[in-house]
C-alpha cells in the first residue's frame, strides 16, 4: 500500500457518505511511501486529519484521481471481487431477474467503472477505469469460477476511457460469442448483437418501462416509436397496439427490428430509416397524428457545458412529438443523460407543452429498472427518466 492521499480539509464529506469518487483537486498532497507504486494501484485515502476514509485505484492520468471501493477491513483481491460480484448477482436474482439483466453496475455494487451485463449464456464486460482494465484477466476467472457462461465478451469501446488514459477495446475475452445472442424480455424473444449494438448490446434499463407502455398502448391504431433502436419497445406496443411504426436513422438497427418481430411473429410492424426530427416535421406536414408516440432517444449531453443545447433539442423534438398525438392519446418520453437532472427534465416538458399548444397531463413517473440501483449520495447512478404524458 505505497500511496497515500491526504484530502483537502472537508473534502471527505461527500466520500464518507458513501461516494466513491476523489477528484484530483480535493487532494492536499499524495504520498508514495516505498517509491514502488504504479498509477492503478491500491492507494489508501485519508481525511485532511488523518482519518482513514478509504481505498481505490489511483489514475494520475484522470480527474477522478481515485475511485473508492474498499471501507473496511477487506483486502483487494479475486476473493473480494468473488464475494462482490456473487452479492451483486444474488440481488438481481432476488428480484427474479433471470435471462437478461444488468449483473454489475459499478459503484451501485462497490465495484466502481465495471459494467456486467448478462445475455442468456453470455456475458459482456465494460471496463471503465485503469485500475479495473488491469484486473480484468482475474475478473474473467472469477466469472467464469462463479457462471460457467458460454463466453464473456468486452465491449469497452466507450469514449469515456479516454479520460483515463485508455483507448477503446472490444473483443472476445473467454469462450464463444455469435452475432446475436437470444434473450427474452417480457416475454417477447429478442436477438441482441453484443458485438456491435448500443452499450453492451441492448438497453436493459428500460425493461420494466417496456412492458409499461402495452398498457397505454392497448387497442391504439398507431403507434410510433422514435429512435427504436432494436425494437424493444415496438415489440411491446405491438402486444396491444394494431399498428406500430418503428423508426431510427440506423438502417442496421432497423433490421433488426424485423428480425426480432419475425421471430415472435408479428406482423403489425413497419419501420421508418430516418432522422427522427426531419421525420417529425415531415409527419406533422402530412398532418399525420398517432394515438401514441415513444421518445427514447440517445443521451443529448454527455457533459455538463452540453446542457443548453440538449435542453433546446429535448425541448423541440418533445413539442413536435405533442403536436402529433391525437386527443386522448399518449407522449411516452425519456432522457438517459444524467446531466439533464429530473427537475430540468420536468421543467423542459413544461415548455414544450406551452410550444406545442396543448393540455398536457402527468401520467406515470419512472426511471431505471430495479437491476440498475441508484446511490442516494451519487448523483451520477440516478439518470433515467420516464414520463407518461397525456395529450387532451
Amino acid at each position: 500500500m505505497a500511496y497515500e492521499v491526504y484530502l483537502k480539509k472537508n473534502e471527505e464529506k461527500r466520500i464518507a457518505a458513501g461516494h466513491s469518487w476523489v477528484y484530483a483537486n480535493e487532494v492536499a498532497r499524495i504520498e508514495n511511501t516505498d517509491g514502488s507504486a504504479k498509477n492503478g494501484s491500491l492507494a489508501t485515502v485519508f481525511a485532511h486529519d488523518g482519518r482513514f476514509i478509504g481505498k481505490g485505484y489511483i489514475n494520475h492520468a484522470s480527474k477522478i484521481l481515485v475511485r473508492i471501493f474498499i471501507r473496511n477491513g477487506d483486502e483487494d483481491g479475486k476473493e473480494l471481487y468473488l464475494k462482490r460480484i456473487k452479492a451483486a448477482d444474488d440481488y438481481r436474482r432476488a428480484l427474479g431477474y433471470k435471462n437478461c439483466y444488468r449483473m454489475v453496475f459499478a459503484e451501485a455494487d462497490d465495484l466502481p467503472a465495471l459494467i456486467i451485463d448478462r445475455y442468456n449464456d453470455v456475458l459482456v464486460m465494460q471496463c471503465l477505469s485503469l485500475g479495473i482494465d488491469m484486473r480484468k484477466k482475474m475478473i474473467v476467472e472469477c466469472l467464469q469460477e462463479l457462471f460457467s457462461p458460454k463466453g464473456i465478451y468486452e465491449r469497452s469501446d466507450v469514449a469515456v476511457r479516454k479520460k483515463e488514459g485508455l483507448p477503446e477495446a472490444k473483443g472476445l475475452l473467454s469462450g464463444q460469442v455469435g452475432d446475436y445472442v437470444e434473450i427474452e424480455e417480457n416475454g417477447i424473444k429478442m436477438l441482441v448483437d453484443v458485438k456491435n449494438g448500443q452499450k453492451t448490446g441492448y438497453f436493459l434499463d428500460q425493461k420494466e418501462n417496456r412492458f409499461a407502455v402495452r398498457r397505454y398502448c392497448a387497442g391504439a391504431d398507431e403507434v410510433l416509436d422514435c429512435f427504436c433502436n432494436s425494437g424493444g419497445f415496438s415489440l411491446n406496443a405491438a402486444t396491444s397496439a394494431k399498428k406500430v411504426i418503428a423508426c431510427d436513422i440506423s438502417e442496421l438497427a432497423l433490421k433488426n427490428v424485423r428480425d426480432n418481430a419475425a421471430l415472435n411473429g408479428f406482423e403489425n410492424i413497419l419501420t421508418l430509416c430516418g432522422d427522427v426530427f426531419e421525420v417529425l416535421r415531415g409527419l406533422r406536414q402530412q398532418k399525420r397524428t398517432f394515438d401514441v408516440i415513444i421518445l427514447d432517444p440517445p443521451a443529448f449531453c454527455k457533459s455538463a457545458d452540453q446542457v443548453r443545447d440538449a435542453y433546446r433539442g429535448y425541448r423541440d423534438i418533445n413539442a413536435a412529438a405533442m403536436k402529433l398525438v391525437k386527443s386522448g392519446g399518449f407522449l411516452i418520453t425519456c432522457s438517459c443523460s444524467h446531466y439533464m437532472t429530473m427537475p430540468l427534465f420536468e421543467k423542459m416538458l413544461i415548455e414544450a407543452a406551452r410550444q406545442s399548444g396543448r393540455i398536457v397531463r402527468s401520467v406515470e413517473v419512472k426511471t431505471q429498472a430495479p437491476d440498475h440501483p441508484s446511490l442516494l449520495c451519487a448523483e451520477e447512478t440516478q439518470y433515467l427518466k420516464f414520463f407518461v404524458l397525456h395529450i387532451k
